[in-house]
């Protein structure tokens, strides 16, 4: 079979990675679409031996996609995913937007691909740090069901994107030359740093990466009995979680 392809996000460091694996792959795409913000229409991009027009997001873009990848933020897929799916793609949403609705199934292949079945227009990509932390549990917990985790995670800025990833390069360069490194992605130096993830802290202490660990692996292992106590601390190292 031979598929229309929507990527959303399509500058973002994510989206070039969708771009690096289709590739790498030879996904057996038909024809590919590129959307981004308004800034980035018309812009041109090579992929696989072609250039390709960067279209603007709206929510007209998805007619006769088949399947469209989200990577683009929650306030993003909030707005556009429903507008796919109604028009018949099946959306992969990489952001938070949809995760836990009970609607949406939340799939890691190798744990719950059967969950798939399940869409209703909408699958959701999990957390970065929910996915390589729990992988490797999954054939334990179903040869010994868990009964607690204790996990800790340090994220690299790639998490954040690309804009996070050059403001690592800019401070770095900053502090080694004697001048005081300016945070405007993170709310702390990430040079040279380690500090908790950059994110609300609720009243038990847990910041929401630490509490989307624990409610998405509660989801994908279906089983809600399992304590977690996570700590989320971003690094300053450029990629690798």
């Amino acid at each position: 079979m031979s598929w229309n392809v929507a990527i959303a996000g399509i500058t973002g460091a994510v989206g070039q990675e969708f771009l690096r694996l289709l590739e790498q792959r030879n996904f057996p795409a038909q024809n590919y679409k590129f959307l981004a913000s308004e800034r980035s229409a018309g812009k041109k991009i090579q992929f696989a031996g072609k250039e390709y027009t960067i279209e603007e997001l709206t929510d007209k873009s998805f007619q006769d996609v088949d399947i469209a990848l989200f990577s683009a933020g929650g306030s993003v897929s909030k707005r556009f995913a429903p507008a796919a799916a109604a028009d018949g793609a099946i959306v992969v949403d990489n952001s938070s937007a949809f995760r836990m609705q009970d609607d949406v199934p939340l799939v890691i292949p190798e744990i719950n691909a059967d969950a798939v079945q399940k869409h209703n227009g909408i699958i959701a990509n999990p957390n970065c740090s929910t996915i390589i932390g729990i992988l490797p549990v999954w054939p334990l917990h179903r040869a010994n069901p868990l009964k607690r985790m204790l996990v800790s995670t340090y994220q690299a800025v790639s998490g954040a994107g690309w804009q996070a990833m050059e403001e690592l390069k800019t401070q770095a360069r900053d502090v080694l030359e004697g001048r005081e490194p300016k945070p405007e992605i993170f709310s702390y130096p990430c040079a040279f740093n380690c500090f908790s993830h950059d994110s609300t802290v609720d009243a038990q202490g847990y910041n929401v990466e630490e509490m989307k660990l624990v409610h998405e692996t509660h989801k994908i292992f279906n089983d809600e009995s399992i304590a977690i106590a996570a700590t989320c601390v971003r690094v300053p190292v450029f990629r690798a979680h």
